[in-house]
């Protein structure tokens, strides 16, 4: 169905072509946060069947999700998105790393990024999200291990902000667990449970996503709104083309790489998403890395592979017998937790 079987106006301004069923899409699109085309289709088919019943009474045949097309939908979102510019919101879209899906998403331009995407939540909890974060783009993102998500246990640890050894040591409280937090800067810190609580809230809300390994990263959705802010806070701008940085973006899509594959030379910034290797290589005579030149294996990965395709990580899973883990891992010790201090570990020796 054409969406301008819907928008019958379409002299004038953006007023002119902006009816009741982009509004209702617009509350669908705010009440979810992002979007695919996929997910799109039966919301979309259910506002135009209402709008077609409004028109044509009880004759009106109705709209099938399989009858809305990209076209429609992109005309929907192209509408949208000329309707919020003014008051600083924008959808962008990006492709999910693993899923390999469109996403849309949108995106506050003006305000804090970690607060904006943590509105629902206090002063505490908004504190420990920023450790979160900050722990997956440096602490768990070194040139030997490009990890850049953590489990419930390194969250568990982020519980309390760190204490500044030349202050005197803070007063500690103890937590529903017997584990001791700290106040610090006015902040009382969280308690384990509540750790636990902030973790699924956010994943609810679709800024984390959790894998079957029990890994923690952020959503595609979140690496938009948090993009210009990440390269800013971890990179270096300083720094040549060729050295290294925190936050690097595929060689094919030019999108951040949080999942993908790594250059085998460890100070080489060059980084493709799977979803992104295939049509990258065929255009090439050779496999190997456009900008050092070393031989390309896709046996070096970013992201939680760098931790579970390790030998230690599959010795640990045999010895243990370990399966797919649950929500409540957390505070507790994991073998994902293990295999990433192995990895720091080693990286000190």
């Amino acid at each position: 169905m054409s969406d301008s079987d819907h928008d019958r106006d379409n002299d004038g301004g953006p007023e002119a072509y902006y009816n009741d069923t982009h509004r209702a899409f617009l509350q669908a699109f705010l009440s979810r946060g992002s979007m695919t085309f996929r997910e799109a289709q039966p919301i979309l088919a259910a506002i135009f069947t209402i709008d077609e019943k409004q028109e044509e009474g009880d004759k009106a045949k109705g709209t099938e999700p399989a009858d809305v097309t990209q076209e429609d939908f992109e005309s929907y979102v192209s509408a949208l998105s000329t309707m919020t510019s003014p008051l600083d919101i924008e959808i962008r879209s990006i492709t999910h790393q693993v899923s390999k899906e469109r996403i849309y998403a949108l995106v506050n331009t003006t305000s804090d990024p970690v607060t904006q995407l943590a509105t629902l939540h206090n002063a505490e909890e908004i504190a420990f999200i920023r450790r979160v974060i900050d722990a997956m783009f440096d602490k768990y993102n070194t040139p030997r291990m490009e990890v850049m998500c953590l489990d419930g246990m390194q969250a568990n640890k982020l519980r309390s902000a760190p204490r500044n050894e030349d202050e005197d040591v803070p007063p500690q409280e103890e937590d529903g667990n017997g584990a001791a937090t700290q106040t610090i800067g006015g902040l009382k810190g969280l308690r384990s449970s509540e750790v636990e609580n902030v973790m699924h809230s956010m994943v609810e809300e679709g800024w984390f996503e959790r894998s079957r390994e029990g890994f923690y990263s952020l959503t595609a959705r979140a690496l938009l709104e948090l993009r210009q802010w990440l390269v800013d806070g971890y990179n270096d701008p300083d720094l040549n083309p060729n050295e290294w940085q925190r936050i690097k973006f595929c060689e094919a899509c030019r999108e951040i790489v949080t999942v993908g594959q790594r250059c085998a030379e460890r100070d080489c910034c060059v980084r493709l998403h799977d979803g992104c290797g295939d049509g990258f290589w065929r255009s090439r005579k050779e496999r190997k890395c456009p900008r050092c030149s070393r031989d390309w294996d896709g046996k070096h990965f970013v992201g939680e592979r760098a931790v579970t395709e390790t030998e230690a990580y599959m010795r640990g899973r045999r010895r243990s017998g370990k399966g797919r883990s649950s929500r409540g891992d957390v505070g507790r010790s994991s073998l994902a937790g293990q295999a990433i201090e192995y990895g720091e570990e080693e990286e000190e020796v």
